[in-house]
């Protein structure tokens, strides 16, 4: 057998090594992805805790269950849109809701219908001027491109630190809460609640098959090279 085939079997040796090691380690994140879905369903289903018991860490504090109370700032809400229910159009509607004399939490309070997914008419949907709820900690995003709408002043794609900045006129706490449905508040103003996301396993599933399909073809090919060989 020539140097140049040994070579290549080698080469196609190693490069199936690494596709299955690469295989493996996809298979160990979508191992830790289920067990992270499990622990964040476990926590938005928890008792809600007070705002001065939610851990610090942004890890720990992601979907727990917190109760708020406070005075809703309607003048400088905001909502997020393209947001989807059942196949609708909509926004959330963002709502600070003022919990000290400086400091505001921004409270999503909801889905409601707009054909173009951006405009709503808000003054519809304010609830009483003071609130106690409860619902789940949900922190900011960022994304690629603008979030502020070109055409809705006070119309965005998604919530970050700079919109937080620019938006409102004092400091807002680092995440959001999205309030829980709750049976015993029911009126034509008050926006169905968001649902607790579905919680994915993401890619790794699939990246560990191509990685293993890698693996096999590298192998079989390697194989039936040598032998015509």
């Amino acid at each position: 057998m020539k140097k140049r085939d040994i070579a290549f079997g080698i080469f196609g040796l190693i490069f199936a090594i690494v596709c299955i090691r690469l295989g493996i380690w996809q298979l160990q994140r979508l191992s830790d992805r289920k067990h992270l879905n499990t622990e964040l369903r476990s926590r938005a289903a928890t008792r809600p805790v007070d705002l001065a018991a939610l851990p610090k860490d942004t890890g720990e504090a992601h979907f727990r269950r917190v109760v708020i109370s406070g005075t809703y700032d309607y003048d400088h809400e905001i909502t997020l849109t393209n947001r989807s229910r059942n196949g609708s159009p909509g926004v959330n509607i963002i709502t600070p809701l003022r919990v000290m004399s400086d400091t505001a939490i921004l409270v999503n309070r909801g889905w409601v219908y707009a054909p173009d997914g951006m405009t709503v008419d808000l003054a519809r949907w304010r609830e009483t001027s003071s609130m106690n709820g409860d619902g789940y900690v949900e922190f900011f995003r960022k994304g690629n491109g603008t979030a502020k709408s070109a055409t809705h002043e006070r119309a965005y794609r998604w919530v970050d630190d700079r919109i937080v900045t620019q938006a409102f006129p004092y400091p807002v706490r680092p995440y959001l809460v999205v309030l829980i449905d709750d049976s015993t508040k029911r009126g034509e103003n008050i926006p169905p609640r968001v649902d607790v996301p579905p919680l994915d396993e993401g890619p790794h599933k699939s990246y560990a098959i191509q990685w293993f399909s890698f693996a096999a073809i590298s192998i079989v090919g390697t194989v039936l090279y040598l032998r015509r060989k």
